[in-house]
Parts: structure tokens; C-alpha cells; sequence
């Protein structure tokens, strides 16, 4: 895997980066050269945020993505800005509880996951990102289950370990969205 690329993007406040840097945390336990790099509006919470996650088996150049392998959007205004950005072949992952179009494009791979309402569902909105971390694992094969259990136990502080088991449970059904 040669500069494999994953933009997420949404709102501030839905763990955006928090779930790019678990992406990238599970390739390196694969042993695998890994950037992440956020960008965030001036806001706190609400404004945009996005991060870039770049997975290789080489030295990575330049964290900076112009055409990504895979777009996870959270919200309508994201997935306007970074369709464009996905390669002919790519994949676009939308939270379809929160975006009600779809892409103009057909040269990519389009799956719409109701990403909020699993997250309602097992009751804690921080799976929702979690849940299309398993859409992008099952859907690319960009690191395993296994790879990203341990890199939970490596991110979240052992007094949030009790969040692994839901965790992993958004994991699995956002990966049955790419099966």
C-alpha cells in the first residue's frame, strides 16, 4: 500500500479528529507509516473540522492530501466540499442520517450509512464516527478489527476502557454497511 488517503470531515464536536487519529493509530499497529493532520475553524464547537490520514508502507512525504482514496462525511457541507477530492475509483462514506443528497459522481463508490442513528441506538453519539471507521476498515481493508481494538486501548484512557465493548459494536455495524 502506496500513500493510501482518507479525508473525514464534518461539524466540530462529532470527534472528527479524534476518529482520524484512532484511524491512523490502528495502521501503525500494523506497522505501517502513518501522518494525521487536522484542520479546524476558530469555533469550539459547530464550526468545520476535518483531518487527512495517510497510510503507507513507505515514508510519507507530505501529510497534505489532493486526491483521496476515501471522503467520510458527516454532514451535507462536507460532503459538498470533498467529493470533488475523491479519485476516480475512491469511496465516499456519508452519514446518511445527516446528509439527504447524493453524490453527483458515479466513477466512485457511494455508501450511505445511518452513521447517527446506529450511535443513538447503542446510546452514545461518539460511536457514530466509530461506526463508519468500520464501514472504511471493511470497505478498504486500510487496517483490521483487530488493529483498531488495540488502538483504542492504547487512545482512551483507562477510565473510558469501559467504552470499548460499545466501541466495537458501532465498529461491526458500520462494517456490515461495506459488506
Amino acid at each position: 500500500m502506496i500513500d493510501f488517503s482518507v479525508i473525514l470531515a464534518g461539524f466540530g464536536g462529532q470527534g472528527i479528529l479524534s476518529a482520524g487519529k484512532m484511524a491512523a493509530e490502528a495502521a501503525l499497529y500494523e506497522g505501517k507509516e502513518v501522518s494525521w493532520f487536522p484542520s479546524y475553524g476558530p469555533e469550539m464547537r459547530g464550526g468545520t473540522c476535518n483531518c487527512s490520514v495517510v497510510i503507507s508502507d513507505e515514508a510519507i512525504g507530505s501529510p497534505v492530501i489532493n486526491d483521496a482514496d476515501v471522503a467520510i462525511c458527516l454532514n451535507q457541507p462536507s460532503m459538498e466540499k470533498f467529493e470533488n477530492s475523491i479519485k476516480p475509483g475512491g469511496v465516499l462514506i456519508i452519514d446518511s442520517s445527516l446528509v439527504h443528497i447524493k453524490p453527483k459522481r458515479t466513477d466512485i463508490r457511494f455508501i450511505p450509512m445511518n452513521a447517527s442513528d446506529i450511535a443513538s441506538e447503542l446510546g452514545n453519539m461518539a460511536f457514530a464516527t466509530i461506526s463508519m471507521l468500520g464501514c472504511l476498515s471493511e470497505a478498504t481493508k486500510c487496517f483490521s478489527r483487530d488493529s483498531f481494538e488495540a488502538s483504542l486501548r492504547e487512545v482512551l484512557p483507562e477510565r473510558r476502557h469501559h467504552l470499548i465493548p460499545g466501541n466495537l459494536e458501532a465498529f461491526d455495524k458500520g462494517a456490515s454497511f461495506a459488506k
